[in-house]
C-alpha cells in the first residue's frame, strides 16, 4: 500500500508540475507602462523597451517587441487612448524590437534605417523567427514624422550594436530612445549584423550632440544624459580592455575567461558568440 500511495503521490505531483509549466508557457506577456513625460510613455517587460507618443492624431511607437507582445501592447495603449497606432519606428532589426512588425504593419506605417530593413531581408539574426517583416519606409541619415503637433526624428549616427541602429529623438520633449545602443550593463556587439565596438562610441558621441535630458534605453530603466555618457565611457573601457589583452597576445579562450570574470559574460551568451570573435578581428 505504501508503494502504491507513493506512486500515486508522485504521479499527482508530476501532473501538477506539468500543468504549471503549461500554464506559465501559455500566459500572455506581462508588460508595464510608465509615464516618461507629457504624452510620452514607456512599455517595458518582454523584449525591448517601447516608447509610445500619444496624440490627438494617433499613436507613434518606437519598437514593437516580439510578435507575441502585440496584444499586450495594444491593451496598454488602450488604457491611455482609443486612437489608432499610426507609426512605428523600429530602432534595429532584432526580433525583440521589431518582431511585432508583422502584426502591426497592416494598420501602421513602419519605419527603419535602410540597413535594418536589409538585415531582416537577409536573415542577419540567425535565431530570429522566420516570419520577420521589415519596414516599408526607410531612411539612411535622418527622417522626421509630424503627428499631433509633435516632431519625432529618427537619426542614424553610425554603427554600434548593429549597422542599422536608429536614435529616435523627441525634440519637443527633450527625450531620446537609443534602441540597444544603450542596453543592459554591457554592450552586445552584433558583428554578424554589422556592429562595431570601435564605431559604437563615435555613434553615441553623435547622439550626445542632441538637446535632451531623458533617455529611454533599449533595455533597462529610463535614465538621463549623464547615464548615457557613463554607458558610452564604459563601452570605451571595455574596448580598451579587450584591445590590450589582444595586443598582449592573449588567446580568445583566455579573453573569454576575463570577460566572464569582469563583465559577467556567460560562456553560452550572445556576447561570447557574436561580440568576442568580432572584437578579436576588429581590435587586432
Amino acid at each position: 500500500m505504501t508503494g502504491i500511495l507513493s506512486a500515486r503521490l508522485a504521479a499527482a505531483a508530476s501532473f501538477l508540475c506539468l500543468g504549471w509549466f503549461a500554464y506559465t508557457q501559455t500566459q500572455p506577456p506581462q508588460l508595464t507602462i510608465n509615464k516618461v513625460k507629457d504624452n510620452l510613455y514607456e512599455i517595458e517587460g518582454d523584449g525591448g523597451n517601447v516608447a509610445a507618443l500619444i496624440t490627438n492624431e494617433g499613436v507613434l511607437l518606437v519598437d514593437d517587441k516580439f510578435g507575441q507582445d502585440h496584444d499586450a501592447i495594444l491593451a496598454d495603449i488602450k488604457t491611455l487612448t482609443s486612437a489608432p497606432i499610426k507609426y512605428i519606428i523600429t530602432t534595429h532589426h532584432h526580433s525583440d524590437h521589431s518582431g511585432g512588425n508583422g502584426k502591426f504593419i497592416e494598420g501602421a506605417d513602419i519605419i527603419s534605417t535602410a540597413n535594418a530593413r536589409a538585415n531582416i531581408l537577409n536573415h542577419k539574426q540567425p535565431n530570429a523567427p522566420e516570419d520577420m517583416v521589415p519596414a516599408r519606409l526607410v531612411f539612411t541619415q535622418e527622417m522626421s514624422v509630424f503627428i499631433g503637433g509633435q516632431e519625432v526624428r529618427a537619426e542614424y549616427f553610425g554603427r554600434g550594436h548593429t549597422n542599422g541602429d536608429a536614435i529616435v529623438y523627441f525634440p519637443g520633449l527633450h527625450t531620446i530612445h537609443t534602441g540597444d545602443l544603450m542596453a543592459g550593463a554591457s554592450p552586445l556587439i552584433d558583428y554578424p549584423g554589422g556592429g562595431s565596438v570601435v564605431d559604437w562610441t563615435k555613434t553615441l558621441d553623435g547622439a550626445m550632440t542632441l538637446d535632451f535630458d531623458t533617455v529611454i534605453p533599449g533595455h533597462g530603466k529610463v535614465t538621463d544624459k549623464a547615464g548615457l555618457k557613463t554607458y558610452r565611457d564604459n563601452v570605451e573601457k571595455l574596448r580598451n580592455r579587450v584591445a590590450g589583452l589582444i595586443h598582449e597576445g592573449r588567446s580568445q579562450a583566455d579573453i573569454a575567461k576575463v570577460m566572464t570574470a569582469e563583465y559577467k559574460w556567460a560562456p553560452d551568451s550572445l556576447n561570447m558568440q557574436w561580440s568576442l570573435p568580432g572584437m578579436m578581428t576588429e581590435l587586432r
